[in-house]
């Protein structure tokens, strides 16, 4: 049976679709609206076996769940790591798509992991919408700590974060009705900021507490409701990877090898990783050492008494933490510290 790939440049009124056989053989270039009818309609219409592919972006989510059911298989490919369509000669739509099928004929896109359920794809925007109310506020606040500075008051979130802390602080500024109009505009804003994260975690928790992975996950020292969640969310399955040092590359704690020809062996963290997961299994890391009395803490110490740096200490417990987490997962059990390390 011949192989016909596929590749879609998507876009929000319009799309492109080129095919490509299994030879290398570009047989065909067709636009419709950017609809799932429409895509369905032109999919369809490519003879089996067929296979799709189209770049991460705001639609691709939608586009995966929709459209799985019209070919033998969807990749979501990394953009980034497509640097033909982009530096390659001519380039517009219709060749993008062309472009785009030839390398997924060949094997060279990287594929990008969508939840196979709504219900998931649900919770993992829902994790995303916290994190943005939590950027958001903490953008807000900098601001705020910025526009007091510039007339020499040096203060911290915590010093305004309570109400009744700010009037002495507007003390302490020059007399001027604009600049103390200005200053209460930024902490209503403020204000508003905080109350949505409130909201926004509530409603996570709410939703997490239903999930029994995450209830398991946070038997773990330094894991919470929103680590949990985090973790839950953004890995997804754990059978997304075959061994533990994938997860850790995934999660920017993991190791890449460079070496070239007879030249030296170069190690460094992986460059290319999910950050807000990274920041998640430090941040844990970092509160299980704090809280002491558990086997990650001991690891830890026994780290530094072996001559790690504290970074490197704190790295290795984090590396821990995500095979345990990991483990726990795959197999379906519960949080054992006896396990830790072994």
């Amino acid at each position: 049976m011949r192989e016909h790939y596929i590749g879609l440049d998507v876009h929000c009124t319009a799309s492109e679709m080129a095919v490509v056989t299994g030879s290398g053989r570009l047989t065909r270039r067709d636009r419709c609206a950017t609809t799932i009818a429409e895509l369905t309609r032109m999919i369809e219409s490519v003879p089996r076996r067929r296979w799709l592919c189209f770049e991460e972006g705001p639609l691709a989510d939608w586009l995966y769940r929709s459209l799985r059911g019209t070919v033998a298989g969807i990749t979501v490919c990394e953009p980034r790591r497509n640097r033909l369509i982009a530096k390659d000669s001519d380039k517009d739509d219709p060749i993008d798509a062309g472009k785009l099928a030839c390398l997924f004929r060949g094997g060279y896109l990287k594929a990008v992991h969508h939840p196979d359920s709504l219900d998931r794809a649900l919770f993992k925007q829902h994790v995303g919408l916290y994190e943005d109310q939590v950027r958001e506020r903490v953008r807000a606040a900098n601001q705020i700590i910025a526009y007091l500075r510039r007339h020499g008051v040096v203060v911290e979130e915590s010093d305004f974060a309570d109400r009744g802390q700010r009037e002495e602080l507007l003390e302490r500024l020059p007399e001027s009705e604009t600049l103390r109009g200005d200053h209460q505009m930024l902490w209503e804003w403020y204000d508003l900021l905080v109350a949505h994260e409130a909201t926004a975690r509530r409603n996570l928790v709410k939703e997490a507490r239903g999930k029994g992975m995450i209830l398991r996950f946070r038997e773990l020292p330094g894991i919470d409701w929103i680590r949990a969640s985090i973790f839950y969310a953004y890995v997804d399955t754990p059978w997304r990877f075959r061994r533990k040092t994938s997860l850790w590359k995934y999660m920017g704690i993991g190791l890449e090898r460079w070496q070239s020809g007879k030249g030296p062996k170069r190690v460094r963290l992986a460059k290319s990783c999910n950050r807000k997961l990274k920041a998640m299994i430090l941040g844990a890391a970092q509160s299980a050492i704090g809280q002491g009395n558990s086997r990650f803490y001991g690891q830890y110490v026994s780290w530094r008494e072996g001559g790690l740096s504290p970074q490197d200490a704190r790295r290795n417990v984090a590396r821990a933490m995500a095979a345990t987490l990991w483990g726990m997962w795959k197999t379906n059990t519960a949080y054992r510290p006896e396990w830790v390390g072994t």
